[in-house]
């Protein structure tokens, strides 16, 4: 089903972005439209699923003495009413000559008449910007709304719900990548996401993202529970976000995903709606890094940013009504640790400078490693950010084990799978093998058990599915070598040749995934045998308190676990060097297929 559902995500984002290449569109304009539409999609089916149990129950009922209503009836089945003209299939029924734009507009003003909480979330103005438009444009054509209606439609219906929000987030990232730095303002990387997320383990309770963007850590949370066989129904998800329109794709991406949610638009530094000061169970989000431009006088008496003092410039500003906080990553930091409850966790994206910085901030980090607070610090690969290519850092808090003050460091810098020359992402077994260190960590051996089972397991199959590829490769091999001796004047069918390419493109990936389950495996064993915590010079270290105050106070990874990143940042350039060479291998390969191509059509012509 994975590979199914990828071959999905890349058929229609490849068609979605060829018919924005040809409309000259940007991303940011094209983006909320074609998101606004998967969204009017999955309403629609899942509508249509109910859709004759909510007709046979409406005419049961107009023989009693309280008939029910559609609306009624809908509501209790479904969640929501559908009209009939804010269903897909009326929209892609229309001819390119009506007005396609006005109708998705009152297809969505339909949604939201009965479902009061995304009133003002679903895009419709948006649609009147697909078309052309100037003094030549006098023909009424809707033709590139017509042929995004189509695109769309191509998603199967019979999708659940959880599909058509992994089609959502796939798209999401999709157009943060496209957008660069603008897109990386309301989507984290999955990948990201998913470490944090597994590293605390938010299993029930209120999560709060106080800068929660397209709202991806309530997704992968819900995602988490539904994976670990607990009920997603026993979290409530809490969020707020700057950006208005940005909360538009947040409150769409929840209700893909069937999360009730709590999410506002707002600026967390100076407005509290969820009033968070020692509330959450769970405190996840990727802030804004840097924020020079946040007013002193506004956050100085909030307990939120106060408790462990709020960074301040030491000399007094000329301009006292214009004061500002020098910098708003510790203003963030404190919101993380102050909105947690007695037992809560947190997760947060943070730049890297910010566990080295100085004067006040320092005295700060102080505060909150001798509070005990801290539980682990990762630093994350370069690159693996839209918005962003320096590397950044995880903190993670944890107050039920604020007596343990000891801290566990991760360095993993050179863990990452190269996306392509400028991202980076983590697969699923980094994540699985970064989390295992915080499981050995604690005390959990249970889990390093599991997860070399899981890899013995994925092991043989790759094994019996390589063994299954040769015989394969060797059979079509023996076949054309045998139809060449037969035939030493004849040239391979185009069938045999498709044959025998897609048999060795089939051993070559299996070979590969072989390899890599199996230095996946390697390294949990050669790090951890048997099972074991311990510290591993350049990769983890749990450092006591003590250790800390001789680093005075520094939450930096590099300084614990052995390792200068100097020398990693070197590492970084060998490796871009590395990605590009095999990028080169990779064209020569191509135009070297191209080229063998072009001197058989040539042989055929007798050329």
């Amino acid at each position: 089903m994975a590979d199914e559902l990828k071959q999905l995500e890349e058929k229609l984002w490849a068609a979605a972005d060829k018919l924005r290449t040809e409309s000259g569109l940007k991303s940011t304009q094209y983006s909320t439209p074609v998101l606004g539409l998967i969204f009017l999609r999955f309403a629609s089916n899942k509508y249509d699923k109910f859709k004759d149990e909510i007709e046979a129950e409406y005419a049961a009922s107009q023989n009693t003495r309280n008939p029910k209503t559609r609306e009624e009836i809908a509501l209790s089945k479904v969640g929501f009413y559908l009209p009939e003209e804010s269903r897909f299939d009326y929209l892609l029924s229309l001819s390119e000559q009506e007005d396609i734009p006005r109708k998705i507009k009152e297809a969505m003003e339909g949604i939201e008449q009965y479902k009061p909480e995304l009133v003002g979330s679903l895009p419709k103005e948006e649609y009147f910007n697909l078309e052309p438009k100037g003094d030549n444009y006098s023909i009424r054509d809707y033709s590139l709304t017509a042929s995004l209606l189509k695109i769309i439609n191509t998603i199967p219906k019979n999708l659940s719900g959880d599909i058509f929000g992994k089609v959502y987030e796939f798209f999401l990232g999709k157009f943060a990548s496209s957008e660069g730095k603008g897109g990386g303002e309301y989507y984290t990387p999955t990948s990201v996401v998913r470490l944090m997320v597994e590293m605390i383990e938010p299993f029930h309770g209120r999560i709060l993202d106080p800068a929660c963007g397209s709202g991806g850590m309530f997704v992968q949370s819900a995602d988490f529970v539904q994976r670990s066989s607990a009920n997603p129904d026993n979290i409530s998800v809490y969020g707020i976000e700057k950006e208005g329109e940005t909360v538009k794709l947040a409150r769409m991406n929840m209700f893909l995903h069937g999360l009730n949610n709590h999410i506002v638009h707002g600026n967390s530094y100076y407005s509290d709606p969820h009033n968070s000061y020692g509330s959450f169970d769970f405190v996840m989000a990727n802030p804004p890094f840097n924020g020079d431009d946040v007013s002193y006088d506004k956050v100085k008496d909030d307990r939120r940013f106060n408790e462990y003092g709020i960074p301040k410039n030491k000399t007094k500003s000329k301009n006292k009504d214009s004061e500002t906080v020098p910098n708003a990553n510790y203003l963030w930091i404190n919101q993380f640790a102050t909105a947690l409850n007695d037992t809560g966790r947190a997760a947060l994206v943070m730049a890297s400078i910010a566990t080295d910085a100085g004067k006040s901030e320092a005295e700060i980090r102080a505060r909150l490693v001798e509070d005990g607070i801290v539980s682990a610090m990762l630093s994350l690969p370069s690159n693996m950010f839209y918005s962003v290519t320096l590397p950044a850092t995880l903190w993670f808090f944890d107050k039920a084990r604020r007596d343990d003050k000891r801290v566990l460091f991760i360095n993993a810098r050179n863990t990452y799978r190269q996306v392509d020359r400028a991202h980076r992402e983590f697969t699923d077994e980094h994540i699985a093998n970064l989390v295992c260190i915080r499981h050995l960590y604690q005390g959990n051996e249970v889990q390093w058990h599991l997860l070399m089972s899981h890899y013995d397991m994925r092991i043989s199959e790759l094994n019996q599915k390589y063994e299954e590829a040769v015989e394969q490769n060797n059979r079509i091999s023996a076949e054309a070598e045998d139809f060449l001796i037969k035939n030493p004047k004849k040239n391979l069918s185009q069938e045999l040749k498709k044959k025998l390419e897609t048999s060795n493109t089939e051993l070559q990936e299996t070979q590969k995934q072989l390899e890599y389950m199996t230095s996946m495996r390697q390294w949990l064993v050669d790090n951890f045998p048997e099972g074991k915590y311990r510290d591993v010079v350049g990769l983890c270290k749990a450092a006591t308190i003590e250790e800390i105050r001789e680093q005075d106070y520094s939450l930096n990874p590099g300084r614990y676990v052995g390792v200068s990143f100097d020398i990693e940042d070197k590492n970084d350039f060998k490796e871009a060097m590395q990605a590009l060479s095999e990028e080169l291998t990779i064209l020569n390969f191509e135009g070297q297929k191209l080229m063998k191509q072009i001197l058989d059509k040539l042989s055929l012509l007798g050329i």
